[in-house]
């Protein structure tokens, strides 16, 4: 279930990305994180990069949260 958002192992392994961090939005984290440590962290820079991340992250939750939703209405139905 590998997306366009979704980064290789190896590269998660190159760019040292925690095992937590890896889900849908990884490959965008990896090019926020270069411009993070190029920038030393400033909370101005990086803006584009941290918004694609964050959105994908918000959207990520959304497809996850309709999918339980179906599910619980499902087991709900299959209840009755």
């Amino acid at each position: 279930m590998a997306s366009s958002n979704t980064a290789s192992q190896e590269e998660l392994k190159a760019h040292k990305v925690p095992l937590g961090w890896r889900d849908q939005c990884s490959a965008l984290l990896i090019p926020l994180n270069v411009c993070r440590k190029e920038q030393y962290y400033l909370p101005w820079e990086c803006a584009h990069e941290r918004h694609a991340y964050e959105k994908c992250q918000w959207e990520d939750y959304m497809r996850r949260m309709k999918a339980l939703s179906k599910k619980q209405l499902a087991a709900k139905e299959e209840e009755e």
